[in-house]
């Protein structure tokens, strides 16, 4: 039977002394040379400058961040200003082309009120009832404006002159108007080209047309769809010469010796607004303003 022998490292004294002294050497000669500090400096250097970087980079994306938030706050702040501010352009626009064709509708009114002979009385539309069978229109001048019962109404519509109707009530402030389409009002008319006199009357809606009676069926020839029939002025009910309507239908009755003649009215009474109110009493004094 054979023993193992076991072999074992060992370092001895002098072995042990050389290592310490080679190792303080090197030390030493490290801290001479100032390796070893700059080395140590250089690490700690490196360590903090990567931590600020760190740092300075969180720092600049949360401040990014912060500012694109407020960047967007305010544009939607300035968004919502201009579109106020567009709303208020587009609504002054609009006002200004109503304010336009106001103007224009009234320089019309004004220019052809002064170029009558007779007096007459600028008024405004206040009211408007066009569901009954006998309408009525109210205006907003009254007999403290010189306005009476029985007066004649016109009106301007694109440059052109038509009859509205007639007063047929009178207060202070107020009057109403009985306009022509109206089942009770009649107005006595002349065809213009033919001359022919007839009666104009109302079917009590403003969307029917008028109808013309007392046409002989011998002119019948002489009648064309769209000529104007205007007022022939007879018993100073209306001026003369005033468009009632034009032409539209004619009906040619067996049993009658008169036509039947469907007119379309000269006014379009759903866009009325103002009117003149017409003294055939009095002379008028008006002169246009320069």
């Amino acid at each position: 039977m054979s023993e193992k022998k076991t072999h074992s490292f060992r370092i001895g004294v002098s072995e042990f002394l050389f290592i310490i002294f080679f190792l303080f050497s090197g030390m030493m000669l490290a801290f001479s040379s100032k390796s070893f500090v700059l080395n140590f400096k250089q690490i700690g250097f490196n360590i903090c400058s990567a931590f600020e970087n760190g740092v300075h980079h969180v720092i600049s994306f949360a401040d990014t961040n912060i500012n694109a938030v407020k960047q967007i706050a305010t544009l939607r702040e300035e968004y919502e200003a201009l579109t106020e501010k567009l709303k208020d352009y587009e609504y002054m626009q609009r006002s200004n082309a109503e304010i336009r064709k106001e103007n224009e509708r009234l320089k019309a009114l004004l220019n052809y009120s002064v170029s009558l002979k007779q007096k007459n009385i600028p008024a405004r539309i206040i009211s408007f009832d066009i569901e009954n069978m006998y309408s009525a229109i109210t205006i907003d001048r009254g007999s403290v404006h010189g306005i009476k019962k029985n007066m004649s109404v016109i009106a301007i519509q694109n440059g052109n002159p038509g009859i509205v109707g007639k007063v047929v009530m009178v207060g202070h402030y107020t009057s109403q108007i009985m306009p022509v389409y109206d089942l009770k009002c009649f107005v006595s008319a002349r065809i213009q080209n033919t001359r022919d006199i007839g009666l104009v009357s109302g079917n009590g809606s403003f969307s029917s047309p008028l109808r013309l009676k007392y046409i002989r069926k011998r002119v019948l020839e002489d009648l064309n769809f769209g000529d104007v029939v205007v007022t022939s002025g007879e018993n100073d009910n209306y001026i003369p010469d005033i468009p009632i309507g034009v032409i539209s239908k004619i009906t040619v009755v067996d049993y009658d010796s008169s036509l039947n003649i469907d007119l379309i009215p000269a006014v379009d009474f759903m866009r009325l607004e103002e009117v003149l109110v017409i003294n055939q009493a009095e002379t008028n004094d008006r002169e246009v303003e320069e």
